[in-house]
């Protein structure tokens, strides 16, 4: 079973895309469920897990709409204001669609690199065991240290980092990145998608073996029960095709058992979000 466990839909509007900028100007088109499932076809690809793209309640309605009528959405990560006083009362009301596995913030996008430790997101996040709900982290490199502190609060929450936490492979920094997350991979609540890399190098003269010493210490830290593939689409055509995103994943592992093989590219992401 190969399951990506990261991907994205959305119907595109200049104003809430405004991140897609001129550089990505390749996506600034709707990209929907009909687009995905004849791309898992090609590449052979049983299912995804749906994540968020938008800050909005009614993205987790978009999503829910989209995952009655296609059953190879398998899970959808969905978002909650964790800072509000009616966070409780918000994933009370979703353990009615058992098609939502987790939630996550876009926290890459807060000025505040310590936006993550803040009383009330933490007191948010603090609600999320009792319900199974898995968390979701996205955050830029600098942001690590912060991460560290958030992932020994919460023990038994089940975590995964997505994009590798976005190091800049473009600039060729590898060592501060490398150290924090080293240290983060410890906590065996942690899991992380070796998903998003192309984007983060020059989207078009990236290769494999630049991109290779990011996952060789991915793996070395997280090791192969803790990775799980993602292919970041549609984002992920800025620098390169789907068949391109999973091969670079695929070719990675070769050398690995096959057990390990299918741990990385569908079982480990299946058990992850309780699929």
């Amino acid at each position: 079973m190969i399951l990506d466990s990261h991907q994205h839909f959305w119907k595109y509007k200049k104003e809430t895309h405004s991140w897609i900028n001129d550089e990505m100007a390749v996506i600034r088109r709707d990209f929907l469920p009909e687009d995905l499932e004849k791309v898992y076809k090609e590449n052979k690809v049983d299912g995804c897990i749906a994540v968020q793209a938008d800050q909005t309640i009614q993205e987790n309605e978009f999503l829910i709409k989209l995952s009655k009528e296609n059953s190879f959405i398998k899970g959808i990560v969905g978002w909650v204001d964790f800072q509000s006083n009616t966070v409780v009362n918000d994933l009370e009301k979703y353990q009615d669609f058992s098609i939502i596995k987790g939630f996550r913030h876009i926290v890459q996008a807060e000025a505040d690199p310590n936006f993550i430790l803040r009383k009330n997101f933490i007191h948010g996040i603090s609600n999320l065991e009792q319900y199974n709900y898995v968390y979701d982290i996205l955050v830029l490199p600098h942001q690590l240290g912060a991460v560290l502190e958030f992932v020994k609060l919460f023990p038994n929450q089940k975590f995964v980092i997505d994009h590798i936490a976005k190091p800049y492979i473009k600039d060729g920094f590898f060592s501060g990145w490398a150290v924090l997350i080293a240290e983060i991979a410890k906590h065996e609540n942690v899991y992380c998608k070796i998903s998003g890399m192309i984007t983060e190098a020059d989207y078009n003269t990236w290769t494999p073996e630049q991109i290779e010493p990011y996952m060789q210490l991915i793996l070395k830290s997280f090791g192969s029960k803790r990775i799980m593939y993602g292919s970041d689409w549609p984002v992920c055509l800025v620098a390169g095709g789907y068949k391109t995103v999973i091969s670079l994943t695929t070719n990675f592992i070769r050398k690995l058992t096959t057990t390990e093989q299918n741990a990385i590219m569908g079982n480990t992401a299946s058990e992850f979000y309780n699929l």
